[in-house]
């Protein structure tokens, strides 16, 4: 047998090429990836809706009508496809107004060109993702939203993205948020908070049985559709693992000049403590909205953040409802337990909540409502809801007689008046800054998870506008499209 002799294979060097050109070969490898990934996913979903189909016309039943069922089908699996092959951009919507602003982005109303429906539509920068940090955030309201399909959580119907931007298509919850009715109302009865508890007990637990933890429970995030009903929203902090327990975000503010370890005096008569009491209604609605500004800043709003998660402690769901024993604090009394001028005193505040942590002596409140609160601000391992999560919520006195399954049948205390699909009148605009568009990120080029070679505008990156790898590689697999089963 003759033998035959092999030269060593050349040794790879990577080091050979500039740093763009490896850049890119991750780039295109990942590219390549997702999408024989995302093929391969389709063809087993779409394989698996056929032998569905066959399944169910297998029956006696069926065989009447088998061949109308059977194009029907065909029929609605060609729509499906072609609407996964429709390319969703920024031009194939109509900007009405800017409903909501904040550090990292803002949201518009806009009329889709193709069926007229209304939606809001959130857009976030990619340069302020990468060089702030906030990729994390970024994926974890994408991943939440996409698997909801609660009645509880709002709709995310798209995503999609171009060379500068990040967009989120959701429901437009006419309705304001729960911050809006505290500011209009001051205090809700003992009935109306139940109701509005009720529901946010819904919604928490909707989001806790996808695994998700929320992290920012607060009225701001609590919104209203067109019949008074809530949805959650605004899921960027929210955590999808136990043990990812990052809480720099909030324990940073409490390093900051000013912030004070000492426990505050319920007595104090310092500016920054805030003399609530019940004949102040003025200085608590400045509070409030101070609070509305404050929730559009860096800093964000610190009212509602479990003390555990300042400290840097473990903690899981029971943080979401340490927010919820806030907010119900806040709709009975009229302000939030830990409120404060300054956002690092009411961190510290938070942190001491031992100490600080009172109900005002000229409130009555029923023993069932001071329990359940009690109940919720506490320890992490006392906390109502650690054990069996929502079930221990429910099962209060406080609920006794609630029926949490018919909910959304039954008349909210407050429905919005409106006067067409487009009504802002629950937003605060006239504090916004209107414009046509989003300015500087508005183009064209949602191609699935490719955006295009070059930037639109200066968010882009890069030199002569090439979109560089590190505004690519991070939003991979980003796009994400509902497909509305009453189509099928």
């Amino acid at each position: 047998m003759n033998s035959f002799e092999f030269a060593a294979a050349p040794l790879r060097c990577p080091e050979a090429y500039g740093p763009n050109a490896n850049l890119n070969q991750k780039r295109c490898y990942q590219l390549a990836q997702e999408f024989f990934k995302g093929g391969a996913r389709r063809a087993r979903e779409r394989h698996g809706r056929e032998q569905e189909l066959i399944r169910r016309l297998e029956g006696p039943a069926s065989q009447p009508m088998r061949e109308q069922l059977w194009a029907y089908e065909g029929l609605s699996e060609s729509k499906y496809l072609r609407f996964l092959r429709t390319k969703e951009e920024l031009s194939n919507y109509t900007t009405i107004k800017t409903i909501g602003k904040g550090y990292f982005g803002e949201v518009k109303l806009v009329r889709k060109k193709q069926d007229g429906g209304v939606y809001a539509l959130k857009r976030l920068v990619k340069t302020e993702m990468v060089s702030t940090g906030q990729l994390p955030r970024v994926r974890a309201e994408r991943d939440a939203m996409a698997e909801s399909e609660s009645v509880w959580v709002v709709k995310l119907h798209t995503t999609f993205q171009d060379s500068t931007s990040l967009y989120l298509l959701m429901e437009f919850l006419p309705g304001g948020d729960l911050m809006g009715l505290l500011i209009k109302y001051q205090i809700f009865s003992e009935d109306i908070t139940r109701f509005y508890a009720a529901e946010m007990i819904m919604a928490i637990e909707a989001i806790h049985s996808l695994g998700f933890v929320h992290r920012d429970i607060k009225p701001d995030n609590i919104l209203l559709d067109q019949y008074g009903h809530i949805k959650l929203a605004d899921f960027g902090l929210s955590k999808s693992s136990r043990k990812d327990h990052d809480s720099s975000y909030y324990r940073e503010l409490l390093q900051r000049p000013g912030s004070s370890s000492q426990a505050p005096n319920r007595n104090s008569v310092n500016i920054d403590e805030i003399s609530l009491t019940v004949s102040n209604r003025a200085q608590i609605n400045t509070w409030r909205q101070c609070r509305r500004l404050m929730a559009h800043s860096t800093v964000g709003t610190p009212d509602y953040i479990a003390p555990e998660l300042l400290a840097g402690q473990g903690y899981s769901f029971e943080i979401d409802w340490w927010s919820l024993g806030t907010i119900i604090y806040e709709c009975l009394v009229g302000w939030a337990p830990f409120a404060s001028d300054n956002p690092t005193d009411t961190y510290t505040k938070i942190i001491n909540w031992p100490q600080t942590f009172f109900f005002p002596d000229d409130i009555r409140l029923h023993p069932t409502a001071i329990n359940l609160i009690q109940s919720l601000i506490r320890n992490p391992e006392a906390r109502l809801g650690r054990v069996a999560g929502a079930a221990e919520l429910k099962a209060h006195p406080f609920f006794a007689g609630v029926d949490f399954t018919s909910l959304r049948r039954i008349s909210a205390p407050f429905r919005p008046h409106l006067a067409s699909d487009t009504d802002t009148s629950c937003f605060p605009v006239d504090e916004l800054p209107q414009g046509e568009g989003f300015g500087n990120g508005g183009g064209g080029g949602g191609d699935g998870d490719r955006p295009p070679a070059t930037a639109a505008g200066g968010g882009g990156g890069g030199e002569g506008g090439l979109v560089t790898p590190d505004m690519v590689l991070p939003f991979i697999g980003y796009t994400f499209k509902r497909f509305e089963k009453s189509f099928m």
